[in-house]
């Protein structure tokens, strides 16, 4: 069995992110992978060399780790700076060891403001929820995303963000979210590396409009 090791920032992550992960795996059609518990830091830890590497080696440790993938919110930084920057800190502790780092711009909740209309009825998320022009352009995606609940609801990243990456429709999500488009292309790259041969990914029914 081969396992990817995600290594997360929020507690909402640790439950979420395995989820999101094992859907992207059925999708391709992938056996003998599996998903490994989340190992957290701090978002400081996470933009730094050694906060990375701290996280890479302990990643190592872990019982038949074969890849190791890092998501993280952007949040006001760069993606396109500070992902590549950390992305080489990692591999140069990894040993050889395939390694991807993925940052939602600018939160993990931006995904779902992406895919709204895929998450009516979930989570007290409206039934007339649509997307609002150029989601990953807003601060703010936790606040934003309640602003689609009744007033007496609130958004719980602990509880809530499971729920809705096990409904997120992963298609649409592809083709409005630019960042969740480097998550789906850093899995597939991991698990090419780790010598599996999946169907054509990302599948031809998320790069195309219905």
């Amino acid at each position: 069995m081969k396992l990817i090791q995600p290594v997360v920032e929020g507690h909402g992550e640790m439950e979420s992110v395995p989820v999101l992960l094992r859907r992207l795996r059925d999708e391709a059609g992938i056996v003998d992978l599996d998903i490994a518990r989340p190992i957290r830091r701090k978002q400081s830890e996470l933009t730094g060399r050694e906060g990375i590497q701290k996280a890479v080696r302990l990643a190592l440790c872990q019982p038949d780790c074969t890849a190791i993938l890092f998501l993280f919110d952007s949040e006001d930084a760069c993606p396109k700076e500070l992902g590549p920057q950390a992305f080489r800190w990692a591999c140069e502790a990894a040993a050889g060891r395939p390694c991807a780092v993925v940052l939602a711009y600018r939160e993990y909740e931006t995904w779902f403001l992406a895919a709204i209309e895929s998450l009516r009825g979930k989570c007290g998320i409206r039934q007339d929820a649509k997307m609002l022009p150029s989601p990953e352009s807003r601060r703010g995606a936790k606040e934003a995303l309640e602003r689609y609940m009744p007033t007496n609801r609130s958004y719980a990243e602990t509880v809530d963000q499971v729920k809705l990456s096990a409904a997120l429709d992963l298609g649409l999500a592809y083709r409005r979210s630019r960042s969740f488009r480097k998550l789906v292309t850093a899995f597939g790259s991991l698990t090419r590396e780790v010598g599996f041969q999946s169907l054509a990914w990302p599948p031809a029914a998320w790069v195309r409009e219905p």
